[in-house]
């Protein structure tokens, strides 16, 4: 999804000269031979299916902290206090849309209440996304500090509140048990009403 964001951008914004089209064939050549390549990494050298699960993890907490701490860099907390409201009404109307989207797909796969509200509330950040517009828009001159301030606020807020709230309130606990007891987890296909 964030590959997706990010290609997704460059396309729209991104001058089209020289460089770009080196860039979109080295990008080319590396998605298509990289899940080669480390497929066969990890069949000679580690058959662990946890060392993948902190490999990828330390990636991510390696690198994505450099972005965020920069993007954060550029909030001016004046701003947000002088208008908080701003915030407020951004945040719901970014979160409202999200959950509205999202529920009636959810749905579909989730029968259960709490499951279906958790998923939503997870699926319904945008971080990568809002950060790096928000931060293109304040590098171009399109908005104001200001603005950027409120966005990246919203953004985060978005990310980091229905998160909260999803674990606090709607973890679905009988999905960890299942798991627990090495059941596999029933996910993928669209549930069918019952007969009545």
């Amino acid at each position: 999804m964030d590959l997706g964001t990010v290609i997704a951008l460059g396309v729209l914004f991104a001058p089209l000269n020289a460089k770009t089209v080196v860039f979109i064939v080295v990008c080319g050549a590396t998605l298509f031979l990289l899940p080669r390549m480390t497929s066969w990494f990890f069949k000679r050298f580690s058959r662990d299916h946890h060392y993948l699960k902190r490999l990828r993890t330390l990636t991510l907490g390696f690198l994505t902290p450099f972005y965020f701490i920069r993007a954060g860099s550029y909030v001016s907390i004046p701003a947000l206090i002088a208008a908080p409201m701003a915030f407020f009404v951004l945040f719901s109307g970014k979160v409202s849309t999200k959950i509205f989207g999202l529920l009636p797909v959810v749905r579909r796969f989730r029968p259960h209440s709490k499951e279906r509200w958790y998923y939503t509330l997870l699926m319904s950040t945008g971080l990568t996304f809002g950060s790096i517009s928000a931060m293109f828009g304040l590098t171009h001159g399109i908005i104001s500090r200001g603005q950027y301030s409120h966005l990246v606020a919203v953004v985060i807020g978005s990310a980091v509140i229905p998160t909260l709230i999803a674990n606090a309130v709607f973890l679905p606990k009988h999905l960890l048990q299942q798991e627990a007891e090495g059941l596999p987890p029933d996910i993928g296909t669209p549930k069918k009403p019952l007969a009545k």
